[in-house]
């Protein structure tokens, strides 16, 4: 709790100037929710232990707040220097842990009433430094000083301030006389003339006490600690995150091949059914050979048979022998299967049958099949893969 204590003090006294009014009037409004002996502990109350010299004995007074009741005395001299802290053996441990002030007589400090602007009430010990040399007999290095806000004038934006001074050749002797008890002061406080402390501290920033925080190494080792931690769990965070993204592109490239394995299979049913279709309707487009023939028998006369019937592309081709060769693609015109039937190369008579030996060709009536829809389906499945290919490129 001490450590604890000392922190706050070394808090409110690091504070900058302009906020520390504020910070010390919302620690006192905080404290004031806590119990009197909490708020002594963690040294956010006025309690204090004063320290005043009474005829070469040591007065101990015990400041609770606005109220100041006497300890006891304690004997000068060689008794104080028995121990490093006497005040530890014959006072309660919530007492004698206290700030230790040193509090002066009225008549051996210097008290100046001083008009300042406003503004100084932020740096007024630093302002009034100043005017020591003017405001008494003193120069700024032979004093103790410190000073005070006395009341505030909004009217003219000015404020009243008392400056305290006491000689440094009648401080140090009642400090030698303290003994070992001087260096754990935490402040000199100049008494009014009622005998009340000022509130002021004399004592120079340098020379206050300042206690040894025991939690300093621990505090460093665990904000190591802390730091190790943060940059070990931000390290795998990172470390995740790259992990996921592997594991998320290899996912991706795995589906990726796939796809392009779907696609190609879905190319090639595509393929299988267009094809089919095309072959669909070519066969609807052409006459059948059962067609052909039984137009044949019913146009062609009885004196002709045929010893060849091809089918040849789109072609059809009859040879054989007739009594009528000549006047055949006459009986063979005006069918819906074939179209310009005629005879090549000249007739030739069979001599054991005494007919002609002739050559018909004709061109069959075919529509051609319609493709207009499979190019287009190819061009969209050309496309289809070549963003496939961008997709893979980008990747």
């Amino acid at each position: 709790m001490t450590a604890l204590r000392d922190r706050i003090g070394r808090i409110r006294t690091r504070v900058s100037p302009g906020a520390g009014g504020f910070f010390d009037w919302w620690l006192r409004s905080l404290a004031a929710w806590l119990p009197a002996r909490w708020r002594a502990t963690l040294g956010l109350g006025r309690d204090r232990l004063l320290l005043a010299d009474d005829n070469g004995a040591l007065q101990l007074r015990l400041q609770a707040g606005d109220s100041v009741r006497d300890l006891g005395r304690l004997p000068a001299g060689t008794e104080l220097g028995i121990d490093a802290d006497p005040l530890a053996s014959v006072l309660a441990p919530a007492v004698a842990d206290l700030p230790r002030w040193l509090v002066l007589p009225a008549a051996a400090g210097l008290r100046r009433r001083l008009t300042l602007p406003a503004a100084a009430a932020e740096r007024l010990r630093e302002v009034v430094s100043f005017e020591i040399d003017r405001q008494t007999p003193f120069a700024a290095d032979a004093v103790a000083y410190d000073a005070r806000v006395l009341a505030r004038r909004p009217a003219d934006g000015q404020l009243d301030a008392e400056l305290i001074v006491v000689p440094l050749a009648a401080l140090q002797p009642r400090l030698d006389a303290l003994g070992p008890l001087a260096s754990t002061l935490s402040g000199i406080d100049l008494a009014d003339s009622a005998g009340a402390p000022l509130g002021v501290n004399l004592l120079p920033p340098a020379q206050r006490r300042q206690r040894m925080d025991p939690w300093r190494v621990w505090n460093w080792a665990l904000g190591a600690i802390a730091l190790v931690a943060l940059a070990t769990g931000l390290w795998q965070v990172l470390a995740n995150r790259r992990t996921a993204a592997d594991a998320f592109e290899t996912s991706i490239d795995a589906r990726a091949a796939d796809a392009r394995n779907a696609s190609l299979q879905r190319q090639r049913l595509i393929d299988a059914v267009e094809g089919q279709s095309l072959l669909d309707q070519m066969r609807a487009g052409r006459p059948s050979a059962i067609e052909i023939i039984d137009e044949l028998s019913r146009r062609l006369p009885d004196t002709t048979y045929l010893e060849k019937l091809a089918i040849e592309g789109d072609k059809l081709i009859l040879i054989g022998l007739s009594s009528e060769a000549s006047s055949l693609p006459q009986r063979l015109e005006g069918s819906k299967l074939w179209r310009a039937p005629a005879l090549t190369g000249a007739l030739q008579q069979d001599p054991r049958t005494r007919r002609d030996r002739f050559t018909l060709m004709a061109d069959l009536a075919v529509v051609a099949p319609t493709i207009q829809n499979r190019s287009a389906t190819t061009d969209g499945n050309r496309q289809e893969r070549a963003d496939a290919g961008n997709a893979d490129a980008a990747r």
